[in-house]
């Protein structure tokens, strides 16, 4: 929920209430006047403002009935907090101006996961004010549950099977969800608990099943996205942050690469990377987060010879989900970008910025004709065609909010005009209650996809093993990076899983941790896969935007 939120977005701070901006209200408790002379920073002439509520009798009842439409759900009925969203009665809160309170509610502080809630009306934020300012610090304190943020690892609760933790991800370990194991909405509270990064200790290597080896191969990137490797074998990866794109060419005996190139600079956070045609490519196309480009590209380029060529534009704006993959269908002829959601679980019908987004767009590769191939997908972040049928599969972050084990992401693949749910629809007919009583009629539409992985994964980019180097079993596999969870009491996911297929073009709905480790007992995180591809030699080669590095998992045998 840490995205710019301003003007041009306020309708998506709106629809976040109960799982960003209500959220993001923890640091009025968290950050507050005891520990900064002046609220949040709040200019001195917010000290003369003056509640123009304040004498009106019904204010702190607006106010209650406005925290309970936006904020409840997150800090408790009586902004009691919920274990780990502390409660609003605070000190820091009660200290502050009624001016500072109304400016920080209206300006926001995203580092600290606050939204702008220029949003509501100026009376409806002076009510909020009321409210907050009548609370009882001291019965808000005592009656808050205990935080398992705030809890020594060793009474964390355990997991209730078939979902878990990151305490009990090990390397070969197959799991199992079905639509028959979710729990209903809000069975747990919905959980604010970023990743606290932390540098890796020397003693700490990522995890991976007897007969595999784990081995740095790219150090000192910055923000290493996505991965995709060459007709050629030559493997390119997407520096977001910075906006380029470096490649990587050969692998030396100690498993790093032999040559390093930065390929193109310049980019408008650049994510996909797709190579057309399939065989001795003329181009290479880039999914920025606001277009389709592409460079003229041959077999062997390790500078990129020109700027690159504008294909199509993709609806983007400021906030929301910012990846772009790009896959072309076996024949050619097709070009599919996933664009991600602007928010959480807004309702499509009103708010006209998520027009063509959530959705799979496909294009004729010169970037005319776009229409939409699947929708109902709130982020597709990796698209990946299987090799041997020519099907289009997907990686998925699934929304938040509706508690720790709600909704689960997934991979599946993709039916050409599927419908798989989202906003007002999960996992079939399950009707996600923020939209209660919306389109009936798309409840039996609703495709259940064919591999259910833990809710709030952060499922990334994935990739079909076609190598040679693993044992046979692994052929025809599918591995997918899990980029970890922010919106569970006890984290999950920050791993590479392996989707096994036995040989057929479906998966059956099971999947293994494969590599593990990136979570260190305490709950600090220093790794966080995103990118997956398999490199020339048949060596899977994953990025981790955590420590910035690419590791590679190599079979050594028994």
């Amino acid at each position: 929920m840490k995205r710019r939120l301003h003007a041009g977005a306020r309708r998506y701070a709106m629809s976040l209430a109960v799982i960003g901006a209500c959220a993001g209200l923890i640091s009025l408790h968290a950050h507050g006047q005891d520990d900064n002379p002046r609220f949040h920073h709040a200019p001195a002439s917010t000290d003369d403002l003056r509640n123009p509520n304040a004498n009106q009798a019904n204010a702190v009842g607006d106010g209650k009935t406005l925290y309970g439409t936006y904020c409840a759900s997150c800090h408790g009925a009586s902004a009691q907090g919920n274990g780990n969203v502390p409660p609003l009665a605070s000190a820091g809160v009660k200290k502050a101006t009624p001016g500072a309170l109304f400016w920080f509610i209206t300006q926001g502080d995203v580092p600290n996961g606050m939204p702008a809630w220029s949003s509501l009306t100026e009376d409806q934020r002076w009510k909020l004010v009321s409210y907050l300012q009548s609370l009882d610090a001291g019965k808000a304190d005592a009656s808050a549950p205990k935080a398992v943020a705030s809890m020594t690892p060793g009474d964390w609760p355990a997991p209730t099977p078939p979902f878990t933790d990151f305490r009990y991800e090990s390397p070969g370990t197959s799991r199992k969800i079905t639509v028959a194991d979710l729990p209903k909405p809000y069975a747990t509270t919905s959980a604010g608990n970023g990743p606290q990064l932390v540098a890796r200790p020397d003693n700490v290597w990522p995890k991976a099943p007897p007969g595999f080896k784990v081995e740095l191969f790219a150090t000192g990137l910055d923000n290493p996205r996505l991965l995709r490797t060459a007709p050629n074998g030559d493997v390119f990866v997407a520096e977001t942050k910075a906006g380029r794109i470096t490649m990587f060419r050969g692998i030396t005996p100690d498993g790093r690469p032999k040559e390093t190139h930065v390929f193109a600079t310049g980019l408008k956070q650049p994510f996909g990377i797709a190579f057309y045609p399939a065989q001795h490519p003329q181009w290479m196309y880039v999914g920025n987060t606001d277009a389709v480009v592409r460079f003229a590209y041959k077999d062997g380029d390790v500078q990129a010879s020109g700027k690159p060529e504008h294909i199509a534009d993709l609806p983007h704006s400021d906030g929301g989900h910012s990846t772009r993959d790009i896959a072309f269908s076996p024949d050619g002829s097709r070009m599919y970008v996933s664009v991600g959601s602007k928010s959480n679980v807004d309702d499509a019908d009103t708010h006209p910025e998520e027009k063509n987004r959530a959705d799979i767009l496909v294009f004729k590769p010169d970037g005319s004709d776009m229409h939409i191939y699947a929708s109902g997908i709130r982020n597709a972040v990796g698209l990946a065609v299987d090799p041997k049928s020519g099907e289009l599969w997907c990686s998925v972050n699934e929304r938040d909010g509706l508690g720790d084990n709600l909704v689960p992401d997934y991979i599946t693949h993709v039916q050409e005009g599927g419908f798989y749910g989202w906003p007002w629809w999960y996992m079939g007919n399950h009707q996600d209650p923020r939209h209660a009583g919306k389109h009936p009629e798309l409840g039996s539409k609703t495709i259940v996809p064919d591999v259910l992985l833990h809710p709030h994964n952060a499922s990334l980019q994935l990739t079909f093993y076609d190598g040679a180097q693993f044992p046979d079993e692994y052929r025809g596999d599918i591995f997918a990076s899990e980029h970890g969870s922010w919106n569970r009491s006890v984290r999950v996911g920050y791993e590479v899983i392996r989707v096994p297929r036995h040989g057929t073009a479906r998966a059956s709905g099971e999947y293994e941790d494969f590599l593990t480790g990136f979570t260190l007992p305490s709950g600090q995180v220093w790794g966080r896969p995103v990118g997956i591809t398999v490199a020339h030699d048949g060596s899977l080669l994953v990025s981790d935007d955590g420590s910035n590095v690419i590791w590679r998992v190599s079979y050594q045998g028994k």
